[in-house]
């Protein structure tokens, strides 16, 4: 509060505890009001309680006393004179009367003794001229007649009455006395009251101007003042600092103000600094892409070079060697057959091994598009393909019900031809191969396991396997260019899956791998594969299928670390559909075969 106060001196005070003064000042100035008012209202109350309840019917009741005493008289000289006994009822009704009206007045006289006392006297005399005069009269006259009955109402009795008449008007004008004053009272009390009504209406109006001065002087004018620098710094001015204005609260809302406006200039600095470097990244990434472009633009060219400009000489010396072998086999030296079969072997190798890297670079390149695959069906492709393998191994492959996946069947009749056969490759001696496929739901996606009786492989060198021209063993033992497993590896992961090899139990290997699983055709989800099929750049020609089309190679060919038949020097082994050129350098290439021979 201090702080605050420091910088204004409207802030040695909090708004809070500014309004609570003023709140708690005027509520006890018109909780006094109130009590006054209340008090004088009650006073007032009292006063007309006086006025319309006591004050009137006691001057109506006097008036009537003194006109039952006045029948009273009347009635006993009219018996006096008459002797007639019906004027004794107009006496002794106003003898009833009077005592009803005495009675009544009595009892509106509690708080006002001295007018209680004057009614007492007259009462006293009213019974003082009965015995006096009014019972003797008739009692004389009821005797001895009606002159003696005159002859008591002497001018001394009658005297009597008089003085009662008097009293009964000093009672009256007591009662106007006290109607008077209480009217007056009453008048006064009245105009207190509005005089209170108009101090309270003073002090609300005085509070109400104080607080509306308070409020544009204390929030509004400070409020639109921090408005005005929150635009500022709204409009993009994150360096303009927010003063502190107003109250306390204030004040401590321009300091939060102030902070958030530092802390986004220094996150605004921070996302300028970090759009810089981003596009410091963008351009090296585009550098980067371009590079990739012209690396892949090279890779195509190296592809078009390698399955044609590069296997041609391959050809021409397995061609030639072939030719050496059939010409001159048992006609030179032992050493000379041997030295012509490594050359054969050589380029044969060679052959596989460039169609195999052809294959592997290929995929996710070139795509024919996904579809729905029965993988029942397409095992019974892949044991058409391996027969030959499998037969070579006394093996045998079978498989459980497979479901039906999305996917590029060359691909993955490629992947499950590649496992199969490196199964049946990877065979214990005398011991026949067995190979089994089999399935299972996981969640979102299907787990295919290819088991086998094989070999077996230690778990530490489980994930080596799938390493390109990764080998465990030598090509001696077990031939192959050490890239089927690679390439099984990359088609897995090109449809979004994975695959690890785990020792099967009681001997053998098993080769897991996952595919996404379809749920129904409503829900089907299209793979990176649903695109049109890319095309190779100009520099070279179309390539029909991805790693050769499966169901035109034998399983040896297509396998790229398989065991099988080996390519005979001029076919075309990569498995690529013969292009214009080819068919022309295949021609010329026959006839120098036909002119050698």
């Amino acid at each position: 509060m201090g702080k605050a106060g420091s910088g204004s001196g409207r802030g040695r005070w909090t708004l809070r505890r500014r309004v609570s003064v003023l709140v708690v000042v005027v509520g006890l100035v018109l909780s006094g009001l109130a009590a006054g008012e209340a008090t004088v209202a009650a006073k007032n109350r009292e006063y007309l309680d006086v006025l319309l309840n006591k004050t009137g019917p006691l001057r109506i009741d006097v008036q009537g006393l003194l006109n039952a005493m006045v029948d009273q008289q009347n009635g006993v000289r009219g018996y006096a004179v008459t002797g007639d006994q019906r004027e004794l009822g107009t006496y002794r009704d106003g003898v009833e009367k009077e005592r009803e009206l005495i009675a009544s007045m009595d009892a509106l006289l509690d708080s006002q003794p001295a007018i209680r006392r004057q009614l007492y006297a007259v009462r006293d005399q009213a019974e003082q001229w009965r015995v006096t005069v009014a019972v003797p009269a008739i009692d004389t006259t009821a005797t001895s007649g009606t002159d003696a009955g005159q002859a008591l109402l002497t001018a001394q009795r009658t005297q009597l009455f008089d003085q009662l008449r008097a009293a009964v008007d000093v009672l009256r004008e007591q009662i106007l006395e006290l109607r008077n004053r209480v009217a007056e009272d009453a008048r006064q009390s009245g105009n207190a009251l509005v005089l209170l009504l108009i101090i309270a209406a003073v002090v609300v109006l005085v509070a109400g101007t104080a607080l509306l001065t308070s409020l544009n002087r204390l929030i509004i004018g400070p409020v639109t003042a921090l408005a005005a620098q929150v635009r500022q710094v709204a409009k993009g001015n994150y360096d303009r600092s927010i003063e502190r204005v107003g109250p306390p609260e204030l004040a401590r809302l321009a300091e939060d103000i102030d902070g958030m406006r530092r802390k986004i200039a220094e996150d605004l600095a921070e996302v300028r600094e970090a759009r810089t470097r981003i596009e410091w990244v963008n351009s090296q990434l585009e550098k980067q892409a371009e590079e990739l472009v012209r690396s892949n633009r090279d890779l195509e060219q190296f592809a078009y070079v390698a399955s044609h400009d590069l296997q041609e000489p391959l050809r021409k010396v397995a061609s030639f060697c072939q030719l050496l072998q059939r010409r001159y086999a048992g006609q030179l030296d032992e050493r000379a057959d041997q030295y012509i079969a490594f050359a054969v072997d050589g380029a044969q190798r060679m052959q596989r091994l460039i169609n195999d890297l052809l294959a592997f670079s290929r995929i996710g390149r070139l795509t024919s598009g996904f579809s729905d695959i029965d993988l029942n069906q397409l095992m019974t492709e892949v044991s058409s393909q391996t027969e030959t393998a499998q037969r070579n191994a006394d093996g045998e492959l079978t498989w459980s019900e497979l479901p039906v996946v999305r996917g590029e069947e060359a691909l993955l009749t490629n992947l499950l031809v590649n496992l199969v056969s490196n199964s049946l490759k990877f065979r214990r001696p005398d011991v026949p191969a067995r190979v089994h496929v089999t399935a299972k739901r996981a969640g979102d996606e299907w787990e295919i396991t290819c088991r086998d009786n094989g070999i077996g492989i230690e778990p530490e060198f489980a994930d080596k396997i799938f390493v390109i021209f990764q080998r465990l063993h030598s090509k001696d033992a077990y031939p192959g260019t050490g890239i089927g497993l690679a390439i099984a590896k990359k088609i897995v992961e090109y449809h979004d899956g994975r695959i690890w090899a785990v020792p099967a139990e009681g001997g053998g290997t098993e080769i897991k791998f996952t595919l996404p699983a379809v749920a129904s055709l409503d829900d089907l989800v299209e793979g990176p594969g649903a695109e049109e099929a890319e095309t190779i750049d100009e520099t070279g020609p179309v390539d029909q299928a991805t790693a050769g089309t499966a169901s035109e190679r034998p399983a040896a060919e297509t396998a790229g670390d398989s065991s099988g038949e080996q390519p005979v020097a001029g076919e075309n082994p990569s498995g690529d559909r013969p292009t214009a050129d080819e068919n022309e350098e295949d021609s010329k290439r026959k006839q120098r075969d036909e002119v050698t021979t």
